[in-house]
């Protein structure tokens, strides 16, 4: 089978991946699931991983196919695997979790002790076949085209888990910063309109993704490039701040707003991530707000996160390639020019 695989990191986008011929994996538990590829969503996860920032942080073997967001056709089960069978749609949680240490009993699929990340940690989706278990594959409802919802499998998640969070402590007329509408932002908002009665604020650099803030439910929005987002917030707010934000750029910049667009008791969310956290302890303490990180996020929340597709709650702006444009794609999201999410589909 073909496949884009990761030889060494690179800062070269334009020269990333190789794709080449490969075995098609085999099954090797009698839990695994092998799924044809229809879809598998490019992140910005991905850039990273190719520049090595993963290295210190997750074991990789390399060569290694790349790809973590990914959705298609279950074309062979293992014998003990009931969930699905051949010929089923199905969505692939990125990890692939043991069910047995603590963390997975909690229900903290991504704390799993024994886990194996697609794309991260062993080939991932990039490719023609994909090989993972029934504990990762979510069936999907009649009518929800694999391709379009790949994306889900972790910048959908992800955008989900940290707004399941912030609404978790939002109520009706308090204010939720989204900070950077693009791949995931673009979801999050939405995943915000649908599960909060917050006053949203969306703030970006571009007066395009503004517009389709708007388009999505957003209350106010802020060109930060052109108008101070700190000001801002304080004028909608009367000075108080915004309750929650979620930050899905993570850079020095955005992470330093916090301090000053926070309310007190409030969470800034990090979500996209590069950039590092410079604050006084004492602004933490007069403030009493907290950093909190955003780990793709968990099966029941991949779950939800289809359901609320289904229903129409949400929805993706992607555009589709072939797997030989492969390096193209990774350049293009280097540079910031793809609005939403690409899709990688295999031959």
């Amino acid at each position: 089978m073909q496949a884009a695989r990761l030889h060494e990191y690179t800062d070269e986008m334009s020269e990333a991946l190789r794709v080449e011929e490969i075995d098609r994996p085999d099954l090797e538990r009698s839990d695994q699931i092998l799924v044809e590829v229809e879809g598998a969503g490019w992140c910005q996860t991905d850039n990273h991983i190719i520049e090595g920032m993963w290295a210190d942080y997750a074991p990789q073997d390399l060569p290694m196919t790349l790809g973590h967001e990914n959705a298609g056709f279950v074309t062979e089960t293992g014998e003990e695997v009931t969930l699905v069978e051949e010929g089923d749609p199905v969505i692939c949680h990125p990890v692939q979790t043991c069910g047995i240490c603590r963390p997975c009993r909690l229900g903290e699929d991504m704390y799993c002790e024994n886990s194996a990340f697609n794309g991260l940690t062993t080939d991932g989706g990039f490719a023609e076949y994909l090989q993972t278990n029934e504990r990762a594959v979510i069936p999907l409802p009649d009518g929800v085209d694999p391709t379009e919802i790949a994306p889900h499998a972790d910048a959908g998640i992800t955008a989900y888990h940290a707004v399941k969070k912030a609404v978790d402590e939002l109520n009706p007329g308090d204010t939720c910063v989204v900070v950077g509408v693009g791949g995931l932002g673009h979801i999050g908002l939405q995943c915000l309109e649908a599960m909060s009665a917050a006053d949203i604020v969306a703030a970006d650099i571009k007066d395009e993704a503004l517009e389709l803030a708007e388009d999505l439910g957003a209350r106010h929005t802020v060109n930060s490039a052109e108008e101070d987002l700190a000001d801002a917030i304080g004028e909608l707010t009367d000075d108080e701040g915004a309750q929650q934000v979620i930050d899905f750029v993570g850079s020095d910049e955005t992470t330093g707003l916090a301090a000053d667009v926070v309310a007190a008791g409030g969470d800034h969310h990090i979500v996209g991530y590069g950039g590092h956290i410079h604050e006084p302890s004492q602004a933490l303490v007069d403030g009493e707000f907290s950093f909190r990180g955003t780990l793709v996020g968990k099966y029941a929340e991949l779950q939800e996160l289809v359901a609320l597709v289904d229903r129409g709650d949400v929805e993706l702006r992607t555009e589709r390639h072939d797997l030989d444009e492969i390096n193209t794609v990774a350049e293009r999201l280097e540079h910031n020019e793809i609005e939403g999410r690409a899709v990688i589909q295999p031959p």
